[in-house]
């Protein structure tokens, strides 16, 4: 199955293509310009440099969430453009169970954080037993919270603690105030998103039938937007100035 990946869910914008168990190609740049600015240029020096005609694609995977509202937008829409134009299927690939597979077949808890603000990440608890199990889904939390959890479940189940995603230093010093249990931070080439474990984790949720349509395709954002908040608590006040007699 020959895949395209697009992750563009948080700082890094990366594009891989994958071909059953090889990995043809991953571009992958970490830096602050704006995905819509690097997105197709990077699929397409891809296609180019694999001599890659979309159409020999099977699926296009696409880290679905959480992450950057804005970003997870932009990743969003070239993956359905690109499953629309080539009549090619979507894998909406979880954005932190993909961050996991960098840790492929690890006994340790795999804990992929991403900044949330407000010393809140999106963060989920995995770990491989006999093949990847999900201790803990994807879901917004305090960081103390999180730490709370994993100094419980480490103990538990007698498992060393993994860190890695953007989260996971952002919040670093208060991760070790509160962190009791064994843990380490992933180094870098480890710790960011990668559209190459996109393909990976997409082909494997491909093969039990986790496909869609590219129109049936959204995002999963976890929680609403600070625009969206701000806006309700607005439309709130003024329903309440309403109200007043």
């Amino acid at each position: 199955m020959k895949i395209l990946a697009i992750d563009s869910s948080g700082m890094p914008a990366s594009v891989a293509v994958c071909d059953g168990g090889t990995l043809l190609a991953e571009y992958t740049v970490n830096f602050k310009r704006t995905h819509s600015q690097t997105l197709v240029p990077m699929m397409d020096e891809v296609r180019r440099m694999l001599d890659l005609d979309l159409e020999s694609i099977d699926a296009v995977a696409v880290a679905g969430g959480p992450g950057s509202f804005t970003g997870l937008r932009i990743g969003s829409a070239v993956a359905k453009g690109v499953g629309l134009a080539m009549d090619k299927p979507l894998i909406h690939v979880p954005t932190l169970e993909a961050l996991a597979y960098n840790y492929y077949g690890s006994p340790d808890l795999i804990v992929p954080m991403l900044d949330a603000r407000n010393h809140q990440v999106f963060a989920g608890i995995y770990t491989f037993n006999s093949g990847f199990c999900v201790v803990s889904g994807q879901e917004p939390v305090s960081v103390t919270s999180l730490c709370e959890r994993l100094n419980s479940l480490s103990e538990e189940m007698d498992k060393n603690i993994i860190l890695l995603g953007d989260g996971a230093y952002a919040y670093r010093s208060l991760i070790e105030d509160n962190l009791r249990a064994r843990h380490v931070y992933a180094p870098a080439h480890m710790s960011q998103q990668r559209a190459g474990s996109v393909a990976v984790r997409g082909m494997e949720l491909a093969m039990h039938g986790k496909l869609e349509t590219a129109a049936m395709h959204r995002p999963d954002y976890l929680r609403v937007s600070q625009a969206e908040r701000v806006r309700a608590q607005k439309l709130g006040e003024i329903k309440a100035d309403r109200s007043e007699p």
